[in-house]
């Protein structure tokens, strides 16, 4: 390692060289190509390609920290500024900066109280936007046809939900969707799972869950993701993580949460008990209501079957036809009385009219003159001498010349 003391002394180096050195020197050092730190992120960025860049300190220092995509997608909870985590990885240098940093190959909650505390915060996120608001619930089925299950096939949850659902209502089939339910992966199958029911539609309401564990072991259901799937699914997911005092992302997304899978298959499905009996108070409650309702259409056919009008048609019918009659004959007797008042105005009207027209006059013996025009002559101003006029009697008219034209009211009178 100090052979080359001599050589550095005597030689120039550039600063890639230089940089290239140390990194080769740190990076011979076996402890630390696997060293474990303890620290709190900060200046944590994702980048577009998947890694991870942070950083991690304590109270007095800093070091610069990257995990790679491979790495990145096995951590199984949410990465945050302030968050203590043990990071293990391999101490270089990265030659373009100078700066040594850690490249990390895994990366833990340092405690459960981290894990909590991102819980809290992904949860009170989540709460904010309203994804746990009662418009994403989707109501329950009352008698599902098929029953989806999202957990691992070798639990005890899918037996405890495939006993309890037999036992409770055996119309209803199971449909498992096998999946991680902890460790690398999980979140990713659960997602898948739920993907599935929601294209699918084989399922009238999906159980998603697993048995108890630690935090760590039910990390994969605070998934942000996996709570996003699950509200915005059509289908009615109900959660059952855990233990009844165990809480995680998912039961706060889904429509209904259990504490336990047992407790879900109980909330999935009716009790077909419950559901007989139910049926049969059904059925005698219609009974009770037909024959309250045939009773009373028999009571009221026999009152109807009563009256006269049933009992004897004919007399009914004759007794209308006299009471027409009697109409009949009073409204001739009134069309009477108003058409005789009507013809005597009408004739005191025609007398009237008889009496003003003119043509009246011509019965008395007076005659009327009209010009060869047709124009009426009422002065002898309008007539000369050799004038041809048409004299209208009562019965016809008389056509003649004017041979001579008098005026009355002149002694000599006068000739034209």
């Amino acid at each position: 390692m100090y052979g080359y003391e001599q050589e550095f002394r005597e030689n120039i180096y550039s600063v890639s060289q230089l940089n290239g050195f140390v990194k080769e020197l740190i990076e011979s050092v076996p402890v630390f190509s696997g060293i474990r730190v303890r620290g709190e992120i900060s200046n944590f960025v994702r980048h577009r390609s998947g890694h991870l860049y942070f950083s991690l300190k304590d109270g007095d220092s800093v070091v610069k920290a990257v995990m790679f995509v491979r790495d990145a997608k096995g951590v199984r909870f949410p990465i945050s500024d302030g968050m203590k985590v043990v990071a293990k990885g391999r101490l270089t240098v990265y030659p373009p900066s100078g700066v040594y940093q850690l490249v990390v190959s895994s990366l833990e909650a340092d405690g459960k109280g981290a894990l909590y505390e991102a819980y809290e915060k992904l949860k009170s996120k989540l709460e904010a936007e309203g994804l746990f608001d009662s418009s994403y619930k989707k109501p329950i089925p009352k008698y599902p046809r098929t029953v989806g299950v999202i957990t691992s096939p070798t639990g005890a949850a899918v037996r405890d939900i495939i006993n309890v659902t037999g036992r409770r209502y055996p119309l209803a089939k199971v449909l498992i969707y096998p999946a991680l339910v902890q460790g690398e992966g999980a979140e990713a199958s659960l997602i898948s799972g739920v993907r599935y029911f929601t294209k699918t539609d084989k399922a009238d309401v999906v159980i998603i869950g697993r048995g108890g564990g630690s935090i760590e072991d039910l990390w994969a259901f605070n998934s942000e993701a996996l709570a996003r799937e699950i509200a915005g699914s059509h289908v009615p997911f109900i959660s059952a993580v855990g233990h009844e005092t165990d809480f995680t992302i998912c039961d706060f997304a889904s429509s209904l949460r259990a504490p336990t899978p047992s407790g879900a298959a109980e909330l999935a499905v009716p009790d077909i008990k419950a559901v007989r009996e139910s049926f049969i108070t059904y059925l005698s409650v219609m009974e009770r209501d037909i024959r309250r309702i045939t009773d009373g259409k028999r009571q009221r056919l026999e009152s109807l079957a009563e009256r006269k009008v049933l009992r004897s048609p004919y007399g009914f019918i004759d007794e209308k036809r006299l009471r027409l009659d009697r109409y009949e004959d009073k409204l001739v007797g009134i069309n009477k009385i108003k058409l005789g008042a009507c013809r005597s105005k009408y004739e005191r009207l025609v007398s009237s009219l008889e009496a003003l027209s003119p043509l009246s006059v011509l019965t008395r013996g007076y005659g009327a003159v009209y010009s060869d025009s047709g124009a009426v002559i009422t002065t002898v101003d309008n007539v000369k001498k050799g004038d041809r006029l048409t004299v209208r009697l009562k019965d016809g008219t008389v056509t003649a010349n004017a041979e001579a034209v008098r005026r009355e009211n002149n002694k000599n009178g006068k000739e034209n």
